[in-house]
């Protein structure tokens, strides 16, 4: 059964005076809108005709948001990849490489620098030293002239039946991979190679220049008195055997070290270059410190 409701008195009463209010407003055709304070709203036809241009400035409300991908296929192939890509991975790739090769280059120096911080360290002997010397051409010539050169010393004797040849054949070769280098830069600092003989008394300054313009024309030769060749032999930890106050013509062994020592421009001693070490190692070792150097 169907239950009716019965609207109160009170509802009635308002209903009756708002149809009063609006008396004049009213049309057959048109239905009402009731506030819960009592008051009406035009129609929308009513307001559209009351303010054209109100009717023309309304737009449809919409949101919109950003599409990450065009299609389906695009988002699928996106999920498909990651986060990674190819040129990522190339990318990737070439910072591993360009970092090992720089920790390899590093490593090297920093092995180069400790051998050439151990012969300048406390408690070793040092090598070199002031000394003065003539060249083959006559002229004065002390550790002063090698200053701000990296100088490559080489200890013998013109009468050396063997070891010297050889080792002053490989010394031009050396001389001439470092100076054709493309590595060397205009601010590095020249190499000078320089020869001191341990037979004073037979290589006198004519006798040197003969006899190394057979294998370097850049050589140079020093000669000195017994005493001065002793004295820079035992500064440069070089043994020497000749014996003093030899005569013209007398037979007399003549022994010596087999090394080059590579001083660097202020006069320090950097490295040892033995005969183990081919003319292209040798080179490879002294554009290496040449690389290296930094004026203090």
């Amino acid at each position: 059964m169907s239950k009716f409701t019965t609207p109160s008195r009170r509802l009635l009463s308002t209903f009756s005076q708002s149809l009063k209010y609006d008396k004049s407003l009213a049309t057959p055709c048109q239905c009402r809108r009731l506030t819960t304070t009592g008051t009406s709203i035009r129609p929308r036809a009513q307001q559209s005709h009351l303010n054209p241009a109100s009717a023309h400035n309304k737009r449809p409300f919409s949101v919109s948001f950003p599409r990450s991908y065009k299609t389906v296929e695009e988002q699928k192939s996106r999920y498909k990849s990651g986060p990674f890509s190819w040129q990522a991975g190339i990318l990737f790739l070439s910072a591993g490489v360009g970092l090992v090769f720089y920790f390899r280059f590093e490593k090297a120096r920093m092995e180069r620098k400790r051998v050439a911080e151990a012969s300048k360290g406390v408690g070793r002997p040092k090598v070199g030293g002031p000394f003065e010397l003539v060249d083959q051409h006559g002229k004065p010539f002390t550790d002063a002239d090698m200053k701000g050169k990296y100088s490559l010393v080489y200890f013998g004797f013109s009468h050396c039946p063997d070891i010297c040849p050889e080792e002053l054949d490989k010394m031009g070769q050396m001389i001439d991979i470092v100076n054709a280098s493309s590595l060397r830069k205009p601010s590095t600092p020249p190499l000078l190679p320089i020869f001191i003989t341990c037979d004073p008394a037979r290589d006198t300054p004519a006798v040197l220049d003969a006899y190394l313009s057979e294998f370097h024309d850049g050589l140079i030769g020093l000669t000195g008195t017994w005493e001065q060749t002793k004295d820079v032999c035992k500064k440069y930890r070089v043994y020497f055997s000749t014996p003093p106050g030899v005569k013209p013509g007398e037979d007399y062994l003549v022994d010596h070290s087999i090394y080059f020592y590579l001083m660097d421009p202020e006069g320090d001693f950097v490295e040892a270059i033995g005969r183990q070490h081919s003319p292209q190692q040798a080179a490879s070792i002294i554009l290496d410190h040449m690389g290296d150097w930094k004026k203090r």
